[in-house]
C-alpha cells in the first residue's frame, strides 16, 4: 500500500480506524492502530458517561473524559491520533475546542455538515480538519463554504457509503440503491474535489469508508481514486477494543441476515445487529425515558421510544435486552478476537493476494 499524506503528516499505512461510539473506540484501540502505522480515532460521543465524574455535569464530564482519553493515547503511541465529533451533538463546540487544545492530529466530523469547523482554529492550531460526507454535492458545498468564509480547505475528506455501521447519511430508499454505493460515490467526490485542488494548488485526499473490510476491498476502492480507507467494524473484535467480550461475541455470532436497518431516535436510519431490544422496539414497545443529557440536537426525547445513548451503553456492556450494537454490513465476516497487529497483518496479506 502507498503511504497517505494529509498536509504535513504521513500515514505509513493508509488505514484509518473509524470512530465508534459509545465507548467502542477509545484510547486503547486508537493507540494500537496508530502503533501499526494507521490513524487511531477516539469517539467523543457520550464519552463522559463511561466513567464516574463526581461534581461534574454532562458537559464538563465529556470535556474531562476526552482530555483523559487523548492523553492516555499519547502515552501509548507516537503515532497519529484523531477524534471523531458528530455535528449533531449538542456539545459539538466543546469537543472541538478540547481536541484542538489537546493537539489531536485530526478532527473527523460528520453526522451533519461541519460548516463552521474552521472557525474554531487559531493561528497555532496543528490539528487537521477532515469532514465526513456522503455525496459529491456535500463535498462541493463544504469546500466552497470553508474557502469563501475561512480561507481554508479540508485537509482530507472521508466519504462514507451506505454499508457503514451506525447512523447513515442516506434516505431509506437510497441505502440499497447502487447509485449511492461507495463505488459510485468515490469517483464523483474525487472529481468534485479535484476542481479545488487544481484551483488552489493543494491536495485533498479522499478517504473511503463504509463496508470496507478486507484487503481486496481496499485495493478495489483505491483503484477508483480513494487515497485511503476507514475501517470500523473489523477493529471491534480486537483485544485492544474496549467494548465488552459479549459485544464482540455478538459480532462473531452474527449472520448476514442479522444486519438490519433501524430508524434511530435521532431521526436517521442506522445499521445494527438484531437484538431482542430491537425486536421490542419494532413491535411498538416504548421504553419510558427521561432525558437528562440532551445530547443530540435532532432527538425528540418526548416522542422517542427509547434513549439511544443509554441503549448504546447497555450494548457496550453486553446487555442486549436493553440495547443494541451498531455494525457495518460485513460484521458477519468476523470469526474470532485477535490483536490489532494481527488484524493489520491479515489485511496486508489480503491486499497482497488481491493483485
Amino acid at each position: 500500500m502507498k503511504t497517505l499524506k494529509i498536509g504535513n503528516l504521513t500515514i505509513k499505512k493508509p488505514i484509518l480506524q473509524g470512530g465508534m461510539g459509545i465507548g467502542v473506540s477509545m484510547s486503547g484501540l486508537a493507540a494500537a492502530v496508530a502503533n501499526e502505522g494507521g490513524v487511531g480515532i477516539i469517539s467523543s460521543a457520550g464519552i463522559g458517561l463511561l466513567k464516574p465524574s463526581k461534581g461534574l455535569n454532562f458537559t464538563e464530564a465529556n470535556i474531562e473524559a476526552l482530555k483523559d482519553e487523548i492523553r492516555k493515547a499519547r502515552k501509548k503511541t507516537r503515532g497519529l491520533i484523531g477524534v471523531n465529533i458528530m455535528v449533531a451533538m449538542t456539545n459539538y463546540g466543546d469537543m472541538v475546542k478540547t481536541s484542538l487544545s489537546e493537539e489531536a492530529d485530526f478532527i473527523f466530523s460528520g453526522a451533519g455538515l461541519p460548516m463552521d469547523l474552521p472557525s474554531y482554529l487559531n493561528g497555532s492550531s496543528k490539528t487537521k480538519l477532515v469532514p465526513i460526507v456522503s455525496s459529491a454535492r456535500a463535498a462541493k458545498i463544504l469546500c466552497e463554504k470553508w474557502k469563501n468564509q475561512y480561507d481554508y480547505l479540508p485537509d482530507a475528506i472521508v466519504v462514507e457509503g451506505p454499508k457503514a455501521g451506525g447512523h447513515l447519511g442516506f434516505k431509506l430508499n437510497q441505502i440499497a440503491d447502487d447509485n449511492y454505493s461507495l463505488e459510485h460515490l468515490i469517483p464523483e467526490v474525487v472529481d468534485s474535489v479535484r476542481v479545488f485542488e487544481e484551483r488552489y494548488n493543494t491536495k485533498i485526499p479522499v478517504i473511503a469508508a463504509g463496508g470496507i473490510y478486507t484487503g481486496q476491498n481496499i485495493r478495489d476502492i483505491m483503484r477508483l481514486g480513494a487515497s485511503g480507507v476507514q475501517l470500523g467494524t473489523r477493529f471491534v473484535t480486537t483485544n485492544e477494543c474496549e467494548a465488552s467480550d459479549a459485544f464482540k461475541q455478538l459480532y462473531i455470532n452474527s449472520k448476514k441476515e442479522d444486519l438490519s436497518i433501524i430508524i434511530s431516535p435521532v431521526g436517521m436510519p442506522g445499521r445494527a445487529i438484531k437484538s431482542s431490544f430491537i425486536e421490542k422496539v419494532n413491535l411498538g414497545e416504548k421504553q419510558p425515558i427521561k432525558c437528562p443529557y440532551k445530547c443530540i440536537h435532532t432527538c425528540n426525547a418526548d416522542n422517542s421510544p427509547y434513549c439511544i445513548i443509554k441503549a448504546l451503553i447497555n450494548a457496550l456492556k453486553g446487555n442486549f435486552k436493553a440495547g443494541y450494537a451498531f455494525a457495518g454490513s460485513n460484521a458477519y465476516l468476523t470469526n474470532k478476537i485477535i490483536s490489532v497487529k494481527e488484524t493489520f497483518n491479515a489485511i496486508m496479506r489480503e491486499y497482497s493476494l488481491s493483485i
